[in-house]
């Protein structure tokens, strides 16, 4: 309880921050997470978040090492304080960064998971196109790998986001930033199917799950691994793997970087390059098979 009390200061200046940087809820939740995790560690140094020293903060991130955390989660939990830190700098609550030269955590850029393109068209058409929830899955499963989308801008997408003459959808992504993502002549078949079969309801939602309310993401998430088990793939794709394939296939076949960057909706576009990176992974592992000096020669 005194853990939860001491906190609630520290909760109020989140919260306002959160407002400041337009933080979605998921995101405030993450760094309440990690800020909640050091305030109980520097409970038994009888010191605060407000007034913590650097050389408390680096014992706190040492633990974590020794509790096995990976360098990718504590880097997070790193930059959470570090945000937390300039944040009571801007506020006039304290004069240093304590944070700020403590050592970050190196991590390898891992590859994304993908599938293959004969993976993703078994994958297309897995649903069973007779059923209403199956036209549904399949034009859901269509839509995402024509456009990268996110699964949460999918099941959220609303009827008004939707300009079929044009052939693009408007989604609100992460930050509340909106982009406009065209959609090709396949993903408009299946989407007007949908549309013309779809029930009729007051629902907004191009998707609708129960009592007028959008789909879950882990909904569609089981409906995706139900198909994928259906038809034998391994490992198993989530819908975030549908989003990392869209944007390799894309660059496989010759499309713009900056291009995908902006359906992806990535901020930067350091973030995109990592498919680059994986297309030239499986052309190297592709020129290795076939090639007469490869490394299966």
């Amino acid at each position: 309880m005194l853990v939860e009390e001491g906190f609630e200061r520290v909760e109020g200046l989140l919260q306002r921050l959160a407002m400041l940087r337009n933080w979605s809820r998921q995101t405030l939740a993450a760094y309440r997470s990690d800020l909640m995790d050091v305030h109980t560690f520097l409970q038994t140094s009888k010191t605060t978040l407000f007034d913590a020293q650097t050389e408390v903060l680096a014992l706190y991130l040492g633990t974590l090492m020794k509790r096995g955390l990976r360098a990718s989660s504590i880097q997070r939990k790193r930059s959470a304080l570090s945000t937390w830190y300039s944040f009571l700098q801007q506020e006039d609550f304290r004069e240093d960064h304590p944070v700020r030269n403590l050592p970050k955590q190196r991590r390898g850029r891992s590859l994304p998971k993908n599938m293959s393109e004969d993976d993703v068209n078994h994958l297309l058409k897995a649903p069973d196109i007779d059923s209403m929830h199956g036209l549904r899955d399949r034009c859901m499963l269509e839509l995402m790998y024509a456009t990268g989308m996110r699964v949460s801008e999918l099941v959220g997408l609303q009827l008004g986001c939707l300009d079929m003459q044009a052939g693009v959808l408007r989604v609100v992504g992460k930050g509340d930033k909106e982009r406009l993502i065209p959609f090709g002549e396949e993903a408009e078949v299946w989407l007007s199917r949908w549309l013309h079969q779809r029930p009729q309801t007051a629902n907004a939602f191009v998707f609708p799950g129960r009592a007028g309310k959008a789909m879950s993401r882990q909904n569609f998430w089981l409906r995706m691994r139900k198909y994928a088990e259906e038809i034998g793939l391994k490992p198993l794709p989530s819908p975030h793997v549908l989003r990392h394939a869209f944007a390799t296939h894309l660059l496989n076949h010759g499309a713009d970087l900056r291009s995908v960057q902006m359906m992806l909706g990535h901020a930067n576009i350091t973030t995109t390059e990592i498919y680059t990176h994986v297309s030239r992974v499986r052309l190297h592992q592709w020129v290795d098979a076939v090639h007469p000096l490869g490394g299966d020669a």
